[in-house]
């Protein structure tokens, strides 16, 4: 009675090894085996390190947009006045947002003056965009109210001006420094309108993570910016921060009814959505790219076990009149080819994940060799390189990587297994 074994039995495990331990000299393809699972390793960790910082900028260009800027911003379509003028004004714009904020999943609702002016001091002067905002209402912009670079005492709000960490270095303003700005747009006099300039204390200096708004935006208290701007009794828009932003959509029939006839809404996914839209066409896009690359590299074990399957012709053959069967030598350098698919694979995602945790360092080294600038926030938008390792990215690389490597092997393993053993000996 013939005696079946368990498949992927201990013998052959032992044969698999010594066959990929083997040097050259003795018929093994060490070299072969080496560029396998060397090529593996980088396919994987680029992978895993592309993945990681693309996520991480998502992530970054999300987060500052959620919590530097309204989530929701309700507006009124133009309306003839009776005087005849065209107007988009809010006048009751305290009971506006009292209705806003009451709406389930609304945090804060506030009125806002906007208008772009002419910042100056020292001599630089700087076109940056006016946020004219109450204290309390300030402090419920975490990027803003919150920030890491932040000088100054936003406390000290209502006395004065604050202002972008860009916009002080274009002005070379400091905490306690008087800028000016002007606007165009100032006092109605007999004569027409004249400019209007004003100055103010510097009292906080903030850095919203995006250069684009730290270059730009000032704040400046709300009854100060209705007087500036010729804007008595009236907002420009009402700022709506919700719980939840991703569920903006689901909330915009209920903002709209409460808003009334005349509101109209502007989201968070509006402004940002078609970048959003283009950042995950470029990652599916990226993802497919680099698939190529860990398909190209998994190619290198076909050729490293075709060679071991030529080199082990006569083992094949002594192997099988010693009563081994097909599936036994199919399995044998199966185990071969993917012993070096998981091993490659394990080395890539420790060097992955490793990349994705010392960015920073890593990245502050390669700054430093090419003598800085490698990353110019004013063309990216943010300040660093960031990575942000996800369990599905890492999960979706080991998948891709020991796929591939299994599907592969299994081509030359079945050709060894179905050599004829009188051919193999032949010669032998």
């Amino acid at each position: 009675m013939t005696r079946t074994t368990a498949p992927f039995a201990a013998f052959e495990w032992m044969i698999a090894w010594r066959y990929l331990r083997a040097r050259r000299a003795e018929g093994g393809v060490s070299v072969m085996t080496w560029i396998s699972l060397i090529g593996i390793a980088l396919a994987v960790f680029a992978l895993i390190a592309t993945l990681s910082v693309r996520s991480g900028f998502r992530a970054e260009f999300v987060d500052t947009v959620l919590g530097a800027n309204a989530h929701a911003t309700v507006y009124y379509a133009s309306s003839t006045t009776p005087s005849g003028a065209v107007s988009r004004m809010i006048e009751d714009y305290d009971a506006l947002a009292a209705r806003l904020a009451a709406v389930p999943g609304v945090t804060s609702a506030a009125p806002l003056i906007k208008g772009q002016v002419m910042g100056s001091y020292d001599g630089r002067n700087a076109g940056v965009e006016v946020f004219g905002i109450a204290h309390e209402d300030l402090l419920q912009i975490p990027r803003i109210a919150a920030s890491e670079r932040a000088r100054g005492e936003i406390a000290r709000f209502e006395e004065g001006i604050a202002i972008g960490e860009g916009v002080a270095r274009e002005l070379n303003a400091r905490v306690g420094d008087r800028i000016r700005i002007i606007s165009p747009d100032g006092a109605r006099t007999a004569f027409g309108t004249s400019p209007r300039v004003n100055a103010y204390e510097v009292v906080y200096i903030f850095s919203a993570g995006r250069y684009d708004i730290d270059r730009t935006r000032v704040y400046l208290p709300f009854a100060e910016a209705q007087t500036f701007f010729n804007r008595d009794g009236v907002a420009d828009e009402i700022e709506v921060m919700l719980a939840a932003p991703e569920q903006v959509d689901q909330l915009a029939y209920d903002l709209l009814h409460a808003g009334g006839e005349r509101a109209m809404l502007w989201t968070w996914r509006d402004s940002a959505g078609s970048f959003l839209r283009a950042l995950d066409i470029e990652d599916n896009v990226m993802f497919i790219i680099l698939s190529i690359l860990v398909l190209i590299a998994a190619m290198n074990i076909i050729s490293g076990l075709i060679m071991l399957v030529k080199n082990k012709g006569r083992d094949i053959g002594i192997l099988r009149t010693m009563g081994l069967s097909e599936g036994s030598i199919l399995r044998v350098f199966f185990l071969c080819g993917s012993l070096v698919g998981v091993v490659g694979t394990g080395i890539g995602v420790i060097a992955g994940c490793l990349f994705a945790l010392y960015i920073d360092p890593i990245f502050a080294f390669v700054n430093y060799v090419a003598g800085g600038g490698v990353w110019d926030p004013s063309i990216r938008g943010i300040y660093a390189l960031p990575a942000e390792l996800r369990l599905m990215d890492v999960l979706k690389s080991v998948a891709l990587s020991l796929g591939l490597s299994f599907i592969v092997t299994l081509f030359p393993a079945r050709r060894a297994a179905r050599m004829n053993p009188v051919e193999a000996l032949r010669y032998e």
